[in-house]
């Protein structure tokens, strides 16, 4: 396979934005190679510079749930153009895709959009803030909630629980509010309220897709549910990358439990840049210009962004039966491959939820972001490599999470599994 172009395509790109990239994970750092430039998207597929095809598992990460260039997306998005890209001012799509997006979550009354994943936990974790006049937060260890500066944290040594800056030009004094807990691990929540009786909410990614997909156990969260309401706290469930993907109603309707606040992102914007956060009416009455708690954005809102998700979701919402074809195809892929990683003596741990899907090459099940930085990176880099010669594009880090569109069809998936086991075979037999 020839990738010449792509690697022309790096050079000049490092010349002019940092790294090459405008997001750290797309230099393909963790797998090694060059970055793949994309010209195309169709269906499940992608095309490089160099013309090569991929059946594309990323998804852009996520928001693709009907895959590239769906029609009914594209056409939304054409007509909304032809009125206009951008007004700040209300518009009646913003009305029309916040009843669509309200009537998915029991817990949900109100909704306001933001621009990304970023935006919205940062407004939702101020929002919790304002609401119970307290300044902790606990987040937990792997678990990632965007780039703002009091989620940029690692566990501080020995028993410190409260964390340390883990990026360069985050002050200390930025993350003092910010306790780290172990996912799956009730006694590291309990010990952050020992520690502290400031702590205004917990936010979870109930369906962790930052270290790999590792969903959160149902009595792990219903224990958080109780210390939240025990202690005055709100719970925050972070599903900008889960919303839409591991459930059509969020997860709490596949955990039973509740939470506060949601985040949302991704599929809510059909490809478009979106991020939303929502709540019950009492909470959301504390937002601006109703309450106290101030959050704004030029572009909130945008009329071409909402145009994509309410084509998106309106098709989810008259196509119910999706989620779980979507679930049968992700399960075959993972199936399929763990088989034929254990024919040549190597062992998997796979998991999926709804559309989502994930693997390790580790010797024990995956529970937190301990178990998971046990697996072994230099395999799945060679099993990245190998895959995409074959054609077949999978997140270029062991701990991002796969995506099923339904562009993916039953041929593809044994398709994939058969380049799986080529591969595997390749690198046992060195």
């Amino acid at each position: 396979m020839s990738t010449g172009a792509s690697i022309k395509a790096f050079e000049e790109a490092q010349q002019l934005i940092p790294g090459g990239v405008n997001s750290p994970v797309r230099a393909f750092k963790s797998v090694g190679g060059t970055p793949i430039f994309i010209t195309e998207g169709e269906g499940a597929y992608l095309t490089d510079v160099d013309g090569n095809k991929y059946v594309d598992f990323v998804q852009s990460w996520g928001p693709l749930i009907f895959g590239h260039r769906d029609e009914s997306i594209e056409a939304a998005v054409i007509e909304a153009v032809k009125h206009g890209l951008s007004f700040g001012a209300p518009t009646v799509a913003e009305t029309e895709l916040a009843k669509l997006v309200v009537s998915f979550f029991d817990s949900v009354d109100k909704v306001r959009f933001v621009s990304s994943g970023t935006e919205a936990v940062m407004s939702a974790i101020r929002l919790a803030r304002g609401f119970t006049g307290k300044d902790d937060i606990v987040k937990f260890t792997g678990c990632y909630h965007g780039h703002s500066d009091s989620l940029l944290v690692e566990a501080g040594s020995g028993a410190v629980t409260f964390g340390n800056p883990s990026s360069p030009g985050v002050p200390a004094d930025f993350t003092k509010h910010t306790l780290l807990a172990t996912y799956n691990d009730i006694e590291s929540v309990k010990k952050c309220f020992a520690d502290s009786s400031d702590i205004a909410c917990i936010i979870i990614e109930p369906i962790a897709g930052n270290m790999g997909l590792v969903p959160a156990d149902k009595e792990f969260l219903a224990e958080l549910r109780k210390i939240c309401d025990a202690n005055g706290a709100l719970l925050i469930f972070d599903e900008v990358m889960s919303g839409f993907r591991g459930s059509l109603h969020g997860a709490e309707s596949i955990t039973g439990t509740s939470p506060d606040i949601i985040t949302l992102g991704k599929v809510i914007g059909g490809g478009m840049p979106v991020g939303a956060f929502g709540a019950r009416a009492e909470i959301m009455s504390q937002l601006s210009p109703d309450g106290p708690v101030y959050q704004a954005g030029t572009l909130s809102g945008n009329p071409v962004a909402m145009a994509a998700g309410y084509a998106a979701l309106s098709k989810l919402q008259k196509n119910g039966q999706i989620m779980s074809v979507l679930n049968a195809r992700a399960l075959r892929l993972v199936e399929g491959m763990k088989a034929a990683a254990t024919e040549c003596g190597i062992t998997m741990q796979i998991d999926t939820r709804g559309s989502m899907f994930g693997f390790f090459f580790n010797e024990k099940p995956v529970k937190n972001f301990a178990d998971a930085c046990n697996s072994d990176a230099e395999l799945f880099a060679k099993f990245h490599s190998g895959m995409l010669d074959e054609g077949f594009y999978f997140a270029c880090s062991l701990y991002e999470t796969g995506f099923i569109s339904t562009a993916v069809t039953d041929e593809m998936i044994e398709n994939t599994i058969q380049a799986s086991a080529k591969v595997f075979k390749a690198i046992t037999n060195g």
